[in-house]
């Protein structure tokens, strides 16, 4: 039985021979992992042409639970599935009487926040969305488990989505992994994605950069050059090579494709320097020992790569540091006031900045490898010396004032610090360094670490407003708070009175 939806497409875009049940296991997992709110995915075929056993492949590996129970709804129609992700519905319509009785089933209330999966989608007639995956599972010869998988859509999303996820699985295999089971890994606040690739108790974490080079689309293009945001996965490439060769935990390169943007990689853990959402002392402190340890060395301005290129640090320059504060402006200003900021505003704000990066353009520059907080600093139980702190998160590495990182750390975006625990920790920083060299400039430093840490606020409380109001995340406005009192703290130099002033107008 063929759905007239189904035969109204054009061509299968894709045709998949699967020899065992394995390999539809494998296949299921591989459009898990590119599901997203919103989709439609109707399966159609003969009973007993696998629709079930794709169905709660599908479902579990989305889930992330492989033992997940995973009953047919052939009487109640729908199951829901509430997942971490998103809400997944599993609609079996084999006794559905008339294709009306779909609305009453909240098909499309259920899509504003999840995604569906409709076995017998010719019950539906004409009520299914337009923009459906449709699978057509066939059975060329009887008796055995051969499956032939066609997939149908008009909508070009999802030729590209399940093109990007079988060339990851290809990839996979080429790195002797074919028929690994792959999870979904919440990322960061970027657009690469993460999952982490299990076979039996060994684990790796799998990266992909959503663009190459001249694939990033212009506007993006735009602002990572003005910052110096890495455009292609060879900066994790060089920066976590050249980390591990001064003896720093950074994950171990397992395999890569650079063209594709694909990146295998060992599994550091999830345990991060907080817990239960508070900063552990201990933690911190090593990660201290982690910044005197790399500020006490050199660090390269150009890496060599394995096939014989050269990546070049990107200076953090002025013009980078006074384009990325400028996020406050254009984002968290208009949030509070209700209208953009002039360019009156806009000329003082720059200058304002350009002079207190001036006071301290003497200050010492390194490697910087710009988000040093608890999100991309894991634990390493049992380990020892910096050792302990596995870094993540370094692709957009850039040579400038060491203050930063330093900054970014005792000022941490996503747990609360208290004064004394910044303080403890700044102190065992500066012990750290005088260790190092009697020449170490303390006063120097301190005046750094005050600019830069009110230039990392500034631009977060703009990223954080522009994560809520431009892709949908408003989680991110409930660090508002932590870093405006951050900010009010690190104003309170006196030789920041000028922006603290300027703050003062503009912050409310």
């Amino acid at each position: 039985m063929v759905d007239h939806q189904l035969q109204a497409l054009s061509g299968a875009f894709q045709t998949i021979e699967i020899a065992d049940e394995q390999g539809t296991r494998r296949l299921a997992n591989d459009i898990a992992m590119v599901l997203k709110p919103g989709d439609v995915i109707c399966l159609s075929g003969d009973l007993g042409a696998g629709k079930s056993t794709f169905t709660r492949a599908l479902i579990r590996a989305f889930a992330g639970e492989p033992e997940l129970e995973v009953p047919s709804p052939t009487f109640t129609l729908v199951q829901t599935y509430d997942l971490p992700r998103f809400d997944l519905s599993h609609f079996d319509l084999y006794r559905l009487e008339e294709p009306e009785e779909l609305e009453e089933l909240g098909l499309e209330d259920l899509l504003e926040t999840g995604a569906a999966l409709i076995e017998w989608p010719e019950k539906a007639n004409e009520l299914l969305p337009g923009n459906a995956l449709w699978i057509q599972i066939t059975q060329p010869t009887d008796g055995d488990d051969h499956r032939r998988f066609s997939l149908y859509s008009d909508a070009p999303h999802w030729q590209n989505r399940i093109g990007q996820s079988l060339a990851t699985r290809s990839f996979l295999g080429t790195a002797g992994l074919p028929d690994a089971e792959r999870r979904f890994l919440a990322g960061d606040a970027s657009l690469r994605t993460f999952e982490t690739v299990a076979t039996g108790s060994s684990t790796a974490v799998l990266m992909r950069w959503p663009f190459q080079g001249d694939a990033v689309p212009e506007a993006v293009r735009a602002y990572m050059e003005k910052v110096h945001l890495a455009r292609d996965c060879r900066a994790i490439v060089a920066v976590g090579t050249e980390l591990r060769n001064h003896g720093l935990r950074a994950p171990d390169l397992l395999a890569s494709d650079l063209e594709n943007g694909l990146i295998l990689s060992s599994d550091l853990g999830r345990d991060t320097i907080v817990v239960d959402g508070k900063p552990v002392r201990e933690r911190y402190f090593a990660a201290v020992d982690v910044l005197a340890k790399m500020h006490g060395e050199a660090w390269p301005k150009t890496v060599s790569l394995a096939d014989g290129g050269l990546y070049q640090v990107p200076d953090y320059s002025a013009d980078a540091l006074v384009a990325e504060a400028a996020l406050f402006l254009d984002w968290y200003v208009p949030k509070v006031s209700g209208k953009p900021a002039d360019e009156s505003t806009r000329s003082e704000f720059e200058r304002l900045w350009r002079e207190a990066l001036e006071d301290i353009s003497e200050a010492q520059t390194g490697w910087v490898l710009r988000d040093f907080h608890s999100p991309n600093l894991l634990w390493q139980a049992g380990a020892e010396g910096t050792d302990r702190i596995g870094l993540i998160d370094f692709q957009d590495t850039v040579y400038g004032p060491v203050a930063y990182d330093v900054a970014s750390l005792l000022l941490d975006a996503r747990t609360d610090m208290d004064e004394a625990l910044e303080t403890a920790l700044y102190d065992a920083y500066l012990s750290a360094r005088k260790m190092q060299s009697a020449e170490f400039d303390e006063v120097g430093f301190s005046k750094a670490y005050a600019v830069m840490a009110a230039q990392r606020i500034s631009k977060i409380l703009g990223i954080f407003v522009r994560l809520a109001e431009r892709d949908g995340k408003p989680a991110y406005l409930s660090h508002l708070p932590r870093m405006l009192g951050y900010l009010d703290r690190v104003l309170d130099r006196p030789f920041l009175s000028d922006l603290k002033d300027w703050y003062a107008r503009y912050r409310h």
